[in-house]
């Protein structure tokens, strides 16, 4: 091999892995949360004016974790290379053009390429890409220096189970609260905490009044304006930040509890209890629905039965709704419920829990439990008070978390591991790598 052949060998194998390495993760922690992706990009539709399409967003969401992890799997694995050193090519020409678009016009806060879990500006997103288009034009000129790990003839086996594990990981992430929980709201947080920031923590911002003379426009603070000079004409008034300051994760974490009438068909007060829920030394529970009217119906039996057991048990069980008032009380009569109905912020009950409706279990202001509507423990377990049950315990997130990468990883290699170890033995790989790299392609139909 020469100098030249060696040196494009090693820019072509550092691309595949820096490719296939970032679309495999942005695709796994998009799976994480399908219903966050989903939501993120009904905020680009929204930027784009194309609510209208909102109701894409979902199906597009799983399309494009499923599209991102099996094309990352596909580049780090070798397979199919020539047309996935295609595609690549054409999805980052697209989304690097997109991105710089984003980064100058800043439509939407961050680009949600890696969910929740890592959040990065719109510009930090436009240089990511750069570096992987210049990736993906070099896979693209020399796809047959792309290292396969498969024979030809195992190359939809692994392809095949590629899809199958994305796609079955996606649903169960659909089905339950995300696998791994990477929102403020997570298991162990403290929701007091992090609502508050520290005195002198925050953004401090000023007042500037600007007052014009002589066809001069010229800023002011509250304290040295001119009030009493008659020259100088009132413009306008500005708010400009001195100092960014940390920003609180939690926002918009407001409980308004609603007070009907004896024959409840009537609001005749509100009360804000977000301090009492969040400084309640005893156990709350939470019912998260963001609207009524999209409720999964089939599930509310099993909030019936959490609602009298904390009433029997002496713990707080409010439902918590962005519906408006006069939905609480038709869906409240149309199926006879007498829950404790509280108003909040719609975005905010999404970022809380994903399933409609969700259960999330508080005391002292931190989160103890979190399940969606098909996990809500059943009335046969709920048989003692919260201290005695497991669920009613704190558990080891972080333990947890690796339990769960662990068995995720272990479903995902050791079946490929399988196959390569099959394809070893049943298939002649000495012969088959002794084939030119064009035979080689195109006896897998690259």
């Amino acid at each position: 091999m020469s100098k030249k052949d060696a040196v494009i060998k090693v820019l072509v194998e550092i691309s595949r892995v820096l490719l296939g390495v970032t679309f495999i993760f942005s695709g796994f922690v998009k799976a994480v949360d399908p219903f966050g992706t989903a939501y993120k990009i009904t905020d680009y539709l929204s930027a784009f004016n194309l609510s209208s399409l909102s109701f894409l967003s979902l199906p597009g969401s799983v399309l494009l974790c499923g599209l991102e992890f099996a094309m990352g799997a596909c580049m780090l694995f070798g397979l199919y290379r020539k047309w996935n050193s295609r595609l690549m090519l054409l999805v980052m020409s697209f989304m690097t053009l997109l991105t710089l678009y984003l980064a100058i016009t800043d439509p939407v806060e961050d680009c949600g390429c890696f969910g929740d879990f890592l959040i990065i500006s719109n510009w930090q997103t436009f240089y990511k890409n750069i570096v992987l288009l210049i990736c993906s034009i070099i896979v693209f000129v020399y796809p047959e220096r792309i290292s396969n790990i498969f024979t030809g003839k195992s190359y939809w086996l692994a392809f095949l189970y590629i899809f199958v594990f994305i796609g079955l990981f996606v649903f169960y992430n659909y089905l339950y609260d995300p696998v791994f929980d990477f929102r403020p709201y997570k298991v162990g947080a403290n929701i007091a905490e992090l609502k508050n920031i520290d005195e002198g923590k925050g953004r401090e911002e000023q007042v500037v009044l600007v007052y014009e003379k002589d066809g001069v426009e010229k800023e002011f603070t509250e304290e040295n304006y001119p009030w009493e000079d008659s020259t100088w004409t009132f413009v306008r008034m500005d708010s400009k930040t001195i100092k960014e300051g940390e920003v609180s994760p939690i926002k918009d974490f407001v409980i308004n509890k609603l007070e009907l009438n004896a024959s409840r068909t009537e609001i005749v007060a509100q009360e804000d209890i977000t301090e009492a829920v969040l400084s309640d030394s005893n156990y709350v529970f939470l019912m998260v629905s963001p609207l009524l009217e999209d409720i999964n119906i089939s599930y509310l039996s099993s909030f019936e039965d959490i609602e009298a057991y904390a009433t029997d048990n002496g713990y707080r069980f409010y439902c918590l709704t962005s519906s408006t008032t006069d939905g609480i009380i038709e869906w409240a009569d149309i199926n006879t419920i007498n829950f404790d109905f509280c108003t909040m912020d719609e975005r905010t009950l999404k970022t809380i829990i994903r399933s409609n409706p969700g259960l999330i279990l508080l005391k002292d202001g931190v989160v103890v439990n979190k399940w969606a509507d098909i996990a809500v423990p059943s009335e046969s377990e709920l048989n003692k008070p919260l201290a005695e049950l497991e669920f009613g315990k704190m558990e080891d997130t972080e333990k947890e978390n690796k339990k769960k990468l662990f068995y995720i990883c272990a479903i995902f290699f050791v079946p490929l591991l399988t196959l390569k170890v099959l394809d070893f033995l049943v298939y002649n790989r000495r012969g088959y790598e002794e084939k030119p790299d064009k035979e080689k392609d195109e006896s897998v139909l690259e």
